[in-house]
Protein backbone atom coordinates (compact mmCIF):
# COMPACT_ATOMS: atom_id res chain seq x y z
CA UNK A 1 0.00 0.00 0.00
CA UNK A 2 1.39 3.50 -0.99
CA UNK A 3 0.58 6.96 -1.96
CA UNK A 4 1.86 9.68 -3.80
CA UNK A 5 1.84 11.09 -0.93
CA UNK A 6 4.96 8.99 0.37
CA UNK A 7 8.30 10.72 -1.13
CA UNK A 8 11.55 8.24 -1.28
CA UNK A 9 14.78 11.02 -1.47
CA UNK A 10 16.88 7.93 -1.54
CA UNK A 11 15.51 5.64 -4.12
CA UNK A 12 18.36 3.20 -5.34
CA UNK A 13 19.98 1.52 -2.16
CA UNK A 14 23.50 0.65 -1.86
CA UNK A 15 24.84 -2.10 -3.06
CA UNK A 16 26.15 -5.08 -0.88
CA UNK A 17 29.34 -3.46 0.83
CA UNK A 18 28.83 -0.61 0.36
CA UNK A 19 27.35 2.62 2.19
CA UNK A 20 25.22 5.71 1.49
CA UNK A 21 25.06 9.03 3.55
CA UNK A 22 21.43 10.01 3.65
CA UNK A 23 22.52 12.47 6.14
CA UNK A 24 25.05 14.33 7.47
CA UNK A 25 27.32 11.60 9.90
CA UNK A 26 24.27 9.20 8.98
CA UNK A 27 25.53 5.96 6.78
CA UNK A 28 23.35 3.21 5.00
CA UNK A 29 23.96 -0.14 4.44
CA UNK A 30 22.08 -2.95 3.41
CA UNK A 31 22.25 -6.55 4.27
CA UNK A 32 21.11 -9.27 2.52
CA UNK A 33 18.42 -11.87 4.29
CA UNK A 34 17.70 -15.72 3.14
CA UNK A 35 14.23 -14.81 4.02
CA UNK A 36 11.22 -14.30 1.38
CA UNK A 37 11.90 -10.55 2.54
CA UNK A 38 15.07 -10.28 1.23
CA UNK A 39 16.90 -7.60 2.57
CA UNK A 40 17.24 -5.69 5.28
CA UNK A 41 18.47 -1.76 6.34
CA UNK A 42 20.86 -0.79 8.73
CA UNK A 43 22.42 2.61 9.84
CA UNK A 44 26.10 3.58 11.27
CA UNK A 45 26.21 7.12 12.94
CA UNK A 46 29.35 9.14 13.34
CA UNK A 47 30.25 9.79 16.50
CA UNK A 48 33.17 11.57 18.50
CA UNK A 49 35.62 8.40 17.47
CA UNK A 50 33.65 5.79 16.04
CA UNK A 51 31.17 4.37 14.63
CA UNK A 52 27.57 3.42 16.64
CA UNK A 53 25.65 1.20 14.56
CA UNK A 54 21.84 0.46 14.70
CA UNK A 55 21.20 -3.45 14.01
CA UNK A 56 22.91 -6.25 12.64
CA UNK A 57 21.68 -8.21 10.24
CA UNK A 58 20.93 -12.18 10.42
CA UNK A 59 23.46 -14.28 12.39
CA UNK A 60 25.11 -16.12 9.22
CA UNK A 61 28.40 -16.34 7.54
CA UNK A 62 27.75 -13.91 4.86
CA UNK A 63 26.46 -11.18 7.24
CA UNK A 64 29.61 -11.53 8.91
CA UNK A 65 31.63 -11.30 6.09
CA UNK A 66 30.14 -8.43 4.61
CA UNK A 67 30.59 -6.21 8.12
CA UNK A 68 34.34 -7.15 7.83
CA UNK A 69 34.18 -5.58 4.36
CA UNK A 70 33.06 -2.84 5.48
CA UNK A 71 34.87 -2.24 8.62
CA UNK A 72 38.44 -2.38 6.04
CA UNK A 73 36.35 -0.45 3.12
CA UNK A 74 33.96 2.54 4.21
CA UNK A 75 34.00 2.06 7.84
CA UNK A 76 37.44 1.81 8.03
CA UNK A 77 39.86 4.13 10.09
CA UNK A 78 37.20 4.57 13.21
CA UNK A 79 36.49 1.82 15.37
CA UNK A 80 32.31 0.60 16.30
CA UNK A 81 31.67 2.29 19.70
CA UNK A 82 28.49 1.49 20.00
CA UNK A 83 25.69 -1.04 19.28
CA UNK A 84 21.85 -0.26 19.28
CA UNK A 85 19.67 -2.77 18.54
CA UNK A 86 15.86 -2.01 18.38
CA UNK A 87 14.49 -5.37 18.72
CA UNK A 88 15.15 -9.23 19.27
CA UNK A 89 14.34 -10.49 15.98
CA UNK A 90 17.34 -12.40 14.07
CA UNK A 91 17.56 -9.52 11.33
CA UNK A 92 17.85 -7.30 13.81
CA UNK A 93 20.06 -8.89 16.20
CA UNK A 94 21.07 -11.95 15.06
CA UNK A 95 25.46 -10.98 14.89
CA UNK A 96 25.06 -8.86 18.41
CA UNK A 97 27.56 -11.36 20.46
CA UNK A 98 29.85 -11.20 17.84
CA UNK A 99 29.79 -7.55 17.00
CA UNK A 100 29.92 -6.64 20.92
CA UNK A 101 33.08 -9.29 21.35
CA UNK A 102 34.92 -7.85 18.10
CA UNK A 103 35.25 -4.53 19.39
CA UNK A 104 34.47 -4.36 23.48
CA UNK A 105 31.31 -2.67 23.42
CA UNK A 106 28.09 -3.56 25.43
CA UNK A 107 24.88 -3.89 23.32
CA UNK A 108 22.33 -1.19 24.02
CA UNK A 109 18.52 -2.16 23.93
CA UNK A 110 15.83 -2.46 25.93
CA UNK A 111 15.28 -5.18 28.38
CA UNK A 112 12.19 -6.63 26.68
CA UNK A 113 13.62 -7.54 23.46
CA UNK A 114 17.13 -8.88 24.97
CA UNK A 115 15.10 -11.07 27.37
CA UNK A 116 12.93 -12.22 25.00
CA UNK A 117 15.83 -12.97 22.58
CA UNK A 118 17.70 -14.57 24.95
CA UNK A 119 14.73 -16.85 26.04
CA UNK A 120 14.66 -18.14 22.85
CA UNK A 121 18.09 -18.75 22.11
CA UNK A 122 18.68 -20.61 25.30
CA UNK A 123 14.80 -22.19 25.40
CA UNK A 124 15.41 -26.06 24.64
CA UNK A 125 12.93 -27.89 27.17
CA UNK A 126 10.15 -30.47 26.06
CA UNK A 127 7.77 -28.06 27.27
CA UNK A 128 8.53 -25.49 25.20
CA UNK A 129 7.78 -27.78 21.91
CA UNK A 130 4.20 -28.70 23.93
CA UNK A 131 3.46 -25.36 24.38
CA UNK A 132 4.04 -24.46 20.85
CA UNK A 133 2.25 -27.52 19.30
CA UNK A 134 -0.93 -26.75 21.92
CA UNK A 135 -0.88 -23.01 20.71
CA UNK A 136 -0.95 -23.73 17.18
CA UNK A 137 -3.36 -26.76 17.78
CA UNK A 138 -5.76 -24.53 19.45
CA UNK A 139 -5.62 -22.40 15.94
CA UNK A 140 -6.96 -25.90 14.18
CA UNK A 141 -4.08 -27.11 13.04
CA UNK A 142 -3.87 -30.41 11.61
CA UNK A 143 -1.79 -33.52 12.44
CA UNK A 144 0.47 -32.91 9.73
CA UNK A 145 0.72 -29.38 10.41
CA UNK A 146 1.99 -30.12 13.64
CA UNK A 147 4.86 -32.12 13.01
CA UNK A 148 6.40 -28.79 11.21
CA UNK A 149 5.56 -27.13 14.49
CA UNK A 150 7.71 -29.69 15.88
CA UNK A 151 10.38 -29.52 13.48
CA UNK A 152 10.84 -26.20 12.99
CA UNK A 153 10.66 -25.71 17.04
CA UNK A 154 14.29 -23.37 17.42
CA UNK A 155 14.26 -22.05 14.68
CA UNK A 156 15.49 -18.72 15.83
CA UNK A 157 18.75 -20.20 17.53
CA UNK A 158 19.62 -20.79 14.00
CA UNK A 159 19.52 -17.45 12.83
CA UNK A 160 21.47 -15.95 15.20
CA UNK A 161 24.83 -15.96 16.76
CA UNK A 162 24.72 -16.36 21.11
CA UNK A 163 23.42 -13.34 21.73
CA UNK A 164 25.20 -11.01 24.60
CA UNK A 165 24.65 -12.11 28.22
CA UNK A 166 24.70 -8.73 29.33
CA UNK A 167 23.20 -4.99 27.82
CA UNK A 168 23.31 -1.69 28.68
CA UNK A 169 19.08 -1.17 28.83
CA UNK A 170 17.71 1.84 27.12
CA UNK A 171 13.95 3.20 27.86
CA UNK A 172 11.72 5.06 26.64
CA UNK A 173 11.92 8.78 27.07
CA UNK A 174 15.53 8.43 27.73
CA UNK A 175 17.93 10.23 25.22
CA UNK A 176 21.22 9.60 23.42
CA UNK A 177 23.90 11.54 22.49
CA UNK A 178 25.64 10.61 19.45
CA UNK A 179 28.07 12.58 16.74
CA UNK A 180 26.67 15.94 18.23
CA UNK A 181 22.83 15.45 17.54
CA UNK A 182 20.50 13.97 20.73
CA UNK A 183 18.77 10.92 20.08
CA UNK A 184 15.05 10.22 21.88
CA UNK A 185 13.97 6.80 22.60
CA UNK A 186 10.33 6.11 21.37
CA UNK A 187 8.28 3.51 22.54
CA UNK A 188 7.39 1.11 19.76
CA UNK A 189 4.44 -1.99 20.31
CA UNK A 190 2.85 -4.82 18.49
CA UNK A 191 5.61 -5.95 16.23
CA UNK A 192 8.23 -7.19 19.44
CA UNK A 193 7.71 -7.05 22.72
CA UNK A 194 9.37 -3.70 23.82
CA UNK A 195 10.22 -2.31 20.32
CA UNK A 196 12.72 1.24 20.13
CA UNK A 197 12.55 3.89 17.83
CA UNK A 198 15.35 6.49 17.28
CA UNK A 199 14.02 10.12 16.84
CA UNK A 200 16.33 13.10 16.32
CA UNK A 201 14.26 16.26 16.89
CA UNK A 202 17.19 18.26 15.80
CA UNK A 203 17.55 16.74 12.26
CA UNK A 204 14.09 15.90 11.88
CA UNK A 205 14.64 11.98 11.05
CA UNK A 206 13.06 8.74 13.04
CA UNK A 207 15.25 5.56 13.04
CA UNK A 208 12.13 3.21 12.71
CA UNK A 209 13.20 -0.10 13.02
CA UNK A 210 10.41 -2.24 12.14
CA UNK A 211 7.66 0.05 13.79
CA UNK A 212 6.58 1.38 9.90
CA UNK A 213 7.63 0.59 6.80
CA UNK A 214 6.92 2.33 3.69
CA UNK A 215 5.34 -0.54 1.64
CA UNK A 216 4.17 -3.29 4.18
CA UNK A 217 2.46 -4.00 7.71
CA UNK A 218 4.89 -5.19 10.01
CA UNK A 219 3.52 -8.48 11.79
CA UNK A 220 1.38 -8.27 14.43
CA UNK A 221 0.96 -11.95 15.84
CA UNK A 222 0.19 -13.76 18.68
CA UNK A 223 2.95 -15.87 19.89
CA UNK A 224 2.75 -19.05 21.97
CA UNK A 225 4.45 -17.78 24.91
CA UNK A 226 2.21 -15.44 25.46
CA UNK A 227 -1.59 -16.61 23.83
CA UNK A 228 -3.70 -14.52 24.76
CA UNK A 229 -1.99 -11.06 24.05
CA UNK A 230 -3.19 -7.66 22.52
CA UNK A 231 -0.55 -6.60 19.46
CA UNK A 232 -2.95 -4.81 17.76
CA UNK A 233 -4.07 -2.53 19.72
CA UNK A 234 -0.23 -1.51 21.00
CA UNK A 235 0.93 -1.41 17.10
CA UNK A 236 -2.39 1.43 16.96
CA UNK A 237 -1.59 3.14 19.84
CA UNK A 238 2.04 3.44 18.68
CA UNK A 239 1.16 4.18 14.98
CA UNK A 240 -1.20 7.37 16.93
CA UNK A 241 2.32 8.53 18.75
CA UNK A 242 4.32 9.04 16.02
CA UNK A 243 1.68 11.38 13.99
CA UNK A 244 2.77 13.54 16.80
CA UNK A 245 5.80 13.68 15.24
CA UNK A 246 6.14 16.08 11.99
CA UNK A 247 4.73 14.84 9.19
CA UNK A 248 7.65 15.92 7.17
CA UNK A 249 10.18 14.17 8.94
CA UNK A 250 12.61 11.61 7.25
CA UNK A 251 12.04 7.65 8.37
CA UNK A 252 14.75 5.52 8.18
CA UNK A 253 12.80 2.10 8.49
CA UNK A 254 14.49 -1.58 8.58
CA UNK A 255 12.99 -2.65 5.26
CA UNK A 256 12.19 -1.20 1.82
CA UNK A 257 13.35 2.68 1.44
CA UNK A 258 13.79 5.72 3.67
CA UNK A 259 11.00 8.08 2.92
CA UNK A 260 8.81 10.74 4.08
CA UNK A 261 5.26 11.44 4.67
CA UNK A 262 4.94 9.78 7.80
CA UNK A 263 1.58 10.72 8.75
CA UNK A 264 0.48 9.70 5.39
CA UNK A 265 1.65 6.28 6.12
CA UNK A 266 0.86 5.81 9.52
CA UNK A 267 -2.50 6.58 8.56
CA UNK A 268 -2.79 3.66 5.41
CA UNK A 269 -1.64 1.47 8.14
CA UNK A 270 -4.10 2.12 10.57
CA UNK A 271 -6.87 2.27 7.75
CA UNK A 272 -5.18 -1.12 6.45
CA UNK A 273 -6.22 -3.00 10.04
CA UNK A 274 -9.42 -1.54 10.27
CA UNK A 275 -10.03 -3.18 7.01
CA UNK A 276 -8.65 -6.50 8.52
CA UNK A 277 -10.77 -6.19 11.58
CA UNK A 278 -14.05 -6.03 9.60
CA UNK A 279 -13.10 -8.96 7.07
CA UNK A 280 -12.05 -10.73 10.30
CA UNK A 281 -15.51 -10.04 11.80
CA UNK A 282 -17.34 -10.87 8.61
CA UNK A 283 -15.07 -14.01 8.63
CA UNK A 284 -16.66 -14.89 12.34
CA UNK A 285 -20.37 -16.09 11.45
CA UNK A 286 -23.01 -16.88 13.93
CA UNK A 287 -21.76 -20.60 13.82
CA UNK A 288 -18.51 -19.88 14.77
CA UNK A 289 -14.71 -20.21 12.78
CA UNK A 290 -11.79 -21.08 13.44
CA UNK A 291 -8.22 -19.36 13.31
CA UNK A 292 -6.66 -20.99 10.42
CA UNK A 293 -10.82 -20.13 8.86
CA UNK A 294 -9.75 -16.72 9.79
CA UNK A 295 -6.11 -16.96 7.91
CA UNK A 296 -7.99 -18.29 4.88
CA UNK A 297 -9.99 -14.84 4.49
CA UNK A 298 -7.21 -13.02 5.24
CA UNK A 299 -4.69 -14.30 3.29
CA UNK A 300 -5.59 -15.23 0.11
CA UNK A 301 -1.95 -15.97 -1.52
CA UNK A 302 -0.03 -19.32 -1.32
CA UNK A 303 1.98 -19.38 1.98
CA UNK A 304 4.37 -21.63 3.18
CA UNK A 305 4.71 -23.22 6.69
CA UNK A 306 6.82 -20.47 8.15
CA UNK A 307 4.16 -17.53 6.79
CA UNK A 308 1.37 -19.50 7.73
CA UNK A 309 2.67 -19.17 11.02
CA UNK A 310 2.98 -15.55 10.89
CA UNK A 311 -0.10 -15.81 9.46
CA UNK A 312 -1.71 -17.47 12.00
CA UNK A 313 0.19 -14.95 14.61
CA UNK A 314 -1.57 -11.91 12.64
CA UNK A 315 -5.47 -13.56 11.93
CA UNK A 316 -5.14 -14.34 16.37
CA UNK A 317 -4.24 -10.63 16.46
CA UNK A 318 -7.03 -8.95 15.42
CA UNK A 319 -9.20 -11.64 16.67
CA UNK A 320 -8.21 -10.50 19.76
CA UNK A 321 -8.67 -7.34 19.16
CA UNK A 322 -11.91 -7.82 18.15
CA UNK A 323 -13.08 -10.04 21.66
CA UNK A 324 -11.57 -6.91 23.49
CA UNK A 325 -14.09 -5.10 21.74
CA UNK A 326 -16.84 -6.86 22.86
CA UNK A 327 -17.37 -7.95 18.61
CA UNK A 328 -16.52 -11.62 18.68
CA UNK A 329 -16.55 -14.19 21.94
CA UNK A 330 -14.27 -17.68 21.43
CA UNK A 331 -15.31 -20.86 23.26
CA UNK A 332 -13.73 -24.43 22.58
CA UNK A 333 -15.45 -26.51 20.48
CA UNK A 334 -15.20 -29.45 22.42
CA UNK A 335 -11.69 -30.89 20.64
CA UNK A 336 -9.40 -28.44 22.13
CA UNK A 337 -9.66 -26.00 18.83
CA UNK A 338 -11.00 -22.50 19.43
CA UNK A 339 -13.79 -21.09 17.62
CA UNK A 340 -14.83 -17.80 17.57
CA UNK A 341 -18.59 -16.43 16.27
CA UNK A 342 -19.95 -12.68 16.01
CA UNK A 343 -21.70 -11.81 19.08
Amino acid sequence: MTSAALQFPFPVPPASGTVHEVADGILWIRMTLPFALDHINLWALADEGGWVLVDTGVGNAETWAVWQGLFAGPLAGKPVTGLICTHFHPDHMGLAGPLTTQWGIRMQTSVGEWSFGRMLMLEQGDDYVANQVGHYRRAAYDDDMLAGIRERAGTYRTRIQPLPPAITAIRPGSHLSIGGRDWEILEGGGHSPDHVCLWSAQSNILISGDQILPKISPIIGVWPQEPDARPLADFLAALRRLKGLPADALVLPSHNLPFTGLHVRADQLLAHHDERLARTLEACAIDGATALDVLRVLFTRPLDAQQTSFAIGESLSHLHHLMAEGAVARTDRGDGVWTYRRT
